[in-house]
């Protein structure tokens, strides 16, 4: 009796290892999947912005710590660039990126997800926006103070629809 008893133990602890190794294995199939360091490395924006904005120039940096080729445009009327490329006044912050895809990057957008549209860019897609300028983004970061954000899938036939929803600063990198 006592050797069956050993047997049903070991087999429920087998089976339990079974299943612990069927789920693990499950999470890592659905996980978020690492951008492919061809879209990394080929990351190149046109970034208009006015010459003396600061967090322009600190979210550019973020975009090169990340691997992109950025050149930078001074308009003298930003405005105008921002309707050039579509961008709605309820999507507008204080710069503007467009790939050499021709999409457009409205705002303080992590890298990663810029760099993940481009890897799969959806239907329809103008681009991307963060409207305002939201604490913590990048570019915008002050010590470790920060405000929740969504990223906006702004739309060809002008509707729009959340792409990611930054919960955290870990969120962004």
């Amino acid at each position: 009796m006592k050797n069956s008893i050993v047997k049903k133990r070991y087999k429920t602890l087998s089976e339990r290892w079974i299943s612990l190794a069927i789920v693990l294995f499950a999470l890592a199939a659905c996980s978020e999947k690492e951008v492919p360091d061809t879209v990394a490395n080929s990351l190149e924006l046109d970034v208009y912005k006015s010459e003396t904005c600061g967090c322009c120039g600190a979210w550019i940096e973020h975009l090169e710590a990340h691997g992109a080729k950025v050149s930078v445009h001074h308009p003298q009327d930003l405005s105008a660039i921002k309707a050039q490329f579509g961008v709605g006044n309820l999507y507008e912050s204080c710069h503007t990126g467009v790939s050499k895809q021709g999409y457009v990057f409205e705002g303080h957008i992590p890298a990663k997800y810029i760099q993940q549209f481009l890897a799969q860019p959806p239907a329809n897609a103008l681009g991307l926006s963060v409207p305002g300028m939201p604490l913590g983004s990048p570019g915008m970061e002050m010590n470790d103070r920060f405000q929740p954000y969504e990223i906006v899938l702004m739309k060809k036939d002008g509707t729009y629809s959340t792409y990611a929803k930054i919960e955290s600063m870990e969120d962004q990198y």
